[in-house]
């Protein structure tokens, strides 16, 4: 759990449930008057014609390189600009870019599947939950237990053997584990299109088999084998650890709340988030998911609007004592990471299995 103190949503100084279940109706009010709900196209016409650019410019001197060493600079340089993309499909899941939802999934499936090799149409099931449920570790999938665990209940079950010494250094762990975030990413999003039922199942399968062999193909015709081998290892690499590095401290170390806090949708969303602190290279670096708090409130809210919300939003969290917690990047990521520490304590101290 993180070390900010957060006010509780049942505490006696806060608003009756009348009042707490109109105050995210105020605040959206108050979002709409100043029209930062309203479509950026301007905006993302020229972020899209950006990214773009950067993709074919990358791809390009791939090709121009050829068999030389140099492609490991390469490889960095498309391992931000595969992230810059995913940060386009995340936009576009959550309708910032086009009212239409045909749209939104057109322009998706060309970001995620086609040009990144993850599906488009799985990533936004699992992150609509996300949404619903933050940090709920029941129900939130960002926060499940897997290869990290997020509370003391389930650490506990992890006392013994290797699974015991992981989670014990869970904390030391999590920044080469994201190494292999974009590798987890692709294979999840096979293994979820190759099951039955996925809407638009064969079109975005066909996208990725797609991806995946003009990807192979032009690094193994234009490098040597172990060039080949080296690009993806950084390529693949850096992207997921860029990826996982942009999500990580909006949630990780912060409260969960369960049914029993009884917390309205407001309280969940901004209790559960964490903003960072930063200016314009802040911002572009974490695809504006620095505004987390504002992102978790209005989901559908264009990114350079996030900026002028959150004045609203945090004057509002305190007229209604609502804790709204921002720090910088570095103090982030040592919440996050000390959260992790703090959930492997108990098998620290106890003796080894």
């Amino acid at each position: 759990m993180s070390t900010t103190t957060l006010a509780s949503p049942t505490a006696a100084n806060e608003p009756d449930e009348r009042r707490r279940g109109t105050d995210y109706a105020d605040l959206s009010r108050r979002v709409k008057a100043a029209g930062l709900l309203d479509r950026r196209p301007g905006y993302y016409i020229t972020r899209i014609a950006i990214v773009g650019t950067c993709f074919a410019a990358g791809w390009a001197a791939v090709v121009l390189l050829g068999e030389s060493w140099y492609q490991l600079i390469v490889a960095v340089f498309l391992a931000a600009v595969f992230t810059q993309i995913g940060f386009l499909g995340h936009d576009a899941g959550h309708g910032q870019i086009f009212r239409s939802a045909r749209a939104s999934r057109v322009l998706g499936l060309i970001h995620g599947n086609l040009a990144i090799g993850l599906s488009y149409g799985w990533w936004v099931s699992k992150h609509t939950r996300h949404h619903a449920h933050p940090n709920d570790v029941e129900k939130d999938p960002d926060v499940g237990t897997g290869a990290l665990v997020f509370n003391k209940e389930a650490a506990a079950k992890r006392r013994k053997g290797f699974a015991s010494w992981w989670t014990r250094n869970q904390a030391y762990l999590f920044f080469p584990l994201l190494l292999l975030e974009g590798l987890n990413l692709h294979v999840a999003s096979i293994r979820e299109l190759v099951a039955p039922g996925r809407r638009n199942r064969w079109l975005e399968l066909g996208l990725l088999v797609l991806h995946l062999a003009a990807y192979i193909t032009v690094v193994l015709v234009f490098m040597s084998p172990w060039q080949a081998v080296a690009f993806i290892a950084i390529q693949q690499g850096l992207f997921g650890l860029y990826m996982g590095c942009s999500f990580a401290p909006n949630h990780k170390g912060m409260p969960s709340l369960g049914p029993e806090e009884n917390a309205d949708f407001l309280r969940r969303q901004v209790l559960t988030s964490r903003n960072i602190r930063g200016g314009a290279v802040v911002n572009m670096v974490f695809g504006g998911l620095n505004y987390q708090i504002e992102h978790h409130l209005f989901p559908s809210m264009p990114q350079p609007s996030l900026r002028r919300a959150q004045v609203l939003v945090r004057e509002f969290c305190a007229e209604r004592d609502v804790s709204y917690h921002e720090t910088g990047v570095v103090r982030s990521f040592a919440e996050a990471l000390g959260h992790l520490r703090e959930v492997g304590a108990p098998l620290r101290a106890a003796p080894a299995a």
